[in-house]
């Protein structure tokens, strides 16, 4: 990264860190910060199971069993974001039932990322399909995001506040997502680092940072525009959140059971 990039990554890193901890820390946007999450988290598990089974195919068992264990932890996380949720009284949207466009015929803004739209600028979808990425692609710009979320969520997790059970246990799940995104990041780098020489390897990632970087500001610019971000969750839990959260409570969230 020349020096300009590495400002911009270090001013918006400072502000997203403070935008996001505040976001989680007010109890009117946390509902749609755990709903976002919980989309990400667990919108993320069938990419990871079929790279993990082309990993599988093409010989890579190492790979293979790291992708699976990935796609685990990423549901699990799914379950926690759900869980905070539930118990805000509070679920994700059904994007099955939004319209395509706006009443002036613009495209829904919670159909599309204008960052990762950034982020991948120059690949077409069907570049990023699991059967069709390039690895180096999928490694580099996933350890970045990994490599970041870690510490976001360990931020947002100690802005919440403690004088409750409710806050005092999603801090822990969040807490034990940070944890497993550090494992990812750590993976991600070793298999950089199994199949590139050193000097590609911080080539893979000065560019995914910068991209990171570019993708941040496309976002805030978004966002400018827009004035706020749109709407993730709305009231109620689903029903079969409600009635298998205790179930599921013992086997995927262990942290979050007294809640």
């Amino acid at each position: 990264m020349n020096l300009l990039t590495q400002l911009l990554h270090l001013v918006g890193s400072g502000a997203s860190a403070y935008i996001m901890s505040r976001n989680m820390r007010d109890a009117k946007t946390r509902p749609d910060m755990l709903a976002g999450f919980q989309l990400a988290e667990s919108g993320s598990v069938p990419f990871l199971s079929a790279l993990s089974q082309r990993a599988a195919t093409e010989g890579d068992q190492w790979l293979a069993e790291k992708l699976d264990r990935h796609a685990q932890d990423e549901q699990r996380h799914g379950h926690i974001f759900a869980h905070g949720l539930k118990q805000l009284n509070k679920q994700v949207i059904d994007f099955k039932s939004l319209p395509k466009t706006t009443a002036d015929g613009k495209p829904d803004e919670r159909r599309r990322s204008p960052f990762f739209e950034a982020y991948f600028e120059g690949y077409s979808q069907a570049d990023l399909k699991p059967e069709t990425i390039n690895w180096q692609v999928f490694f580099a710009s996933t350890y970045i995001l990994e490599l970041d979320a870690s510490k976001d969520f360990v931020r947002m997790a100690n802005a919440l506040p403690q004088d409750d059970a409710v806050s005092a246990n999603l801090r822990k799940g969040i807490l034990s997502v940070a944890h497993d995104e550090t494992g990812h990041a750590a993976y991600l780098r070793e298999a950089m680092e199994r199949y590139l020489p050193h000097a590609e390897v911080a080539a893979l990632i000065d560019e995914w940072r910068t991209r990171k970087v570019n993708a941040m500001l496309a976002m805030i610019g978004n966002l400018a525009r827009r004035g706020k971000t749109p709407s993730l969750a709305q009231d109620g839990v689903p029903t079969e959140l409600s009635e298998g959260m205790a179930a599921t409570d013992s086997e995927t969230q262990p942290s979050l059971t007294a809640a």
